[in-house]
């Protein structure tokens, strides 16, 4: 009788135990929201030197008064990214590749992190707001205030005259996860402009264009690869992407001062246009997890790196939406309004994942250049929920590669010395 009494018991002990285990399989269950505070700006002085500037308490305090959160709560979720075991070795193999057009093994470490929640539409737009945010100072018309998770820290880039590469780093209290958030192109003809308005152009024009900016024969070249016809010089134009006062080589002696600076936390990165595209190259350099909105195709620029690719797909997530030229790879050719504004837009071949809204389909947006802005991004497209994914169970589009993505078809790139 009492052994019978007993094994009822355990039955409906482990019955329990089970369905509990089933019904909430702990894979299954999202990590807590992270909070997160604006800790520093980041910019580059004219020598190339990175720049932190710590956020003042007055400047958070004059926030709250505002009545706007000063914090920001993003979603995250466990992913997984390869990071090279060995940076030097990375770097090795990166000058190989470029000097001597030979391949060198690298091991990679896979490790599962916590990275944003890009299946959260509510997370989307607060990492769009710290974009935008980076290019503005705490308080200026235009800031979004991104609520009480985010610490407020350091700028970078933000002297009166700084004339380049500068955001925002956002922390959580515990210094666990930090965003590094990188400023975008500002441009007249988008309504933009300001004083880093031409190195951004230089950067995009050679960057994101096919042979230097090489559009017809009377725009000025931005590298000399362009050797007549249709042909351009492969090695000449892969040197030119490294010169020290391009952004990316900016890009990789940030993030490593970012390291030194919070050496066990968990980097996120995330911009805007020509931002989110350095973001994309300095996420594929360090396996960090990474948003990019509205950013033109950067999958060729990375080529020219000669970045060592892991055996998967890192963790780059890309945002944009079909209206947007640029981001859509079809803002070129000489009457275009990219061509007419001084900028060679002509690549369109993303990096990892794409998060894709067809707003020309379903909201009937027409392809404009003035759709690109980060401001139109929040307040017309990621505030409102998105029908199509809703009737499918999602808050955004499924995120997925781009598959045959073909650019720059026309041009012969290969090896073509200046003539003598």
């Amino acid at each position: 009788m009492l052994f019978s009494t007993v094994t009822s018991v355990l039955a409906s002990y482990l019955a329990s135990f089970v369905h509990d285990r089933l019904a909430n399989p702990g894979h299954h269950t999202q990590p807590a929201p992270l909070q997160f505070e604006l800790r520093h700006f980041h910019a580059v002085s004219p020598d190339a030197r990175v720049l932190f500037h710590d956020v003042r308490k007055s400047d958070v305090d004059a926030l709250a008064m505002t009545g706007e959160p000063s914090t920001y709560t993003l979603g995250r979720r466990r992913v997984k990214t390869h990071k090279p075991r060995s940076i030097d070795a990375f770097h090795r193999a990166r000058t190989r590749s470029m000097r001597f057009l030979e391949n060198e093994a690298i091991d990679w470490d896979e490790i599962e992190v916590d990275g944003p929640d890009v299946e959260s539409r509510e997370t989307l737009l607060l990492l769009a707001k710290m974009t935008n945010n980076a290019y503005l100072e705490p308080g200026e018309d235009g800031w979004y205030d991104l609520g009480g998770t985010w610490n407020v820290s350091y700028p970078f880039g933000w002297e009166p005259d700084g004339d380049g590469f500068r955001g925002h780093v956002f922390a959580t209290p515990d210094n666990s996860t930090v965003v590094l958030s990188i400023k975008g192109t500002s441009a007249a003809f988008i309504g933009g402009g300001g004083p880093t308005s031409k190195k951004d152009k230089f950067n995009d024009n050679l960057l994101f264009s096919c042979c230097c900016a090489r559009v017809d024969w009377t725009w000025t070249t931005v590298c000399g690869c362009y050797r007549g016809g249709w042909k351009c010089d492969q090695t000449c134009l892969e040197k030119a992407l490294t010169d020290d006062s391009l952004f990316y080589p900016i890009g990789t002696n940030l993030y490593n001062n970012l390291t030194y600076l919070y050496p066990h936390s968990n980097i996120w990165m995330v911009g805007h246009s020509l931002g989110g595209a350095l973001a994309s190259l300095l996420g594929a350099t360090f396996g960090a997890p990474t948003v990019a909105i509205e950013s033109p195709g950067e999958k060729m620029a990375a080529g020219r790196l000669h970045l060592p690719s892991p055996p998967a797909v890192q963790p780059i997530t890309h945002v944009y939406h079909t209206a947007d030229p640029i981001a859509m790879g079809t803002c070129n050719g000489v009457l275009s309004s990219c061509a007419l504004g001084g900028y060679a837009m002509e690549s369109k071949c993303h990096l990892g994942k794409s998060i894709v809204y067809d707003t020309v389909s379903n909201l009937s947006w027409a392809v404009d250049i003035r759709t690109h802005t980060i401001v139109n991004v929040i307040e017309k497209l990621l505030a409102n929920p998105w029908p199509p994914s809703l009737e499918v169970g999602r808050e955004v589009p499924e995120a997925k590669p781009e598959e045959d993505c073909v650019e720059c078809y026309s041009w012969d790139f290969g090896d073509y010395p200046p003539s003598k």
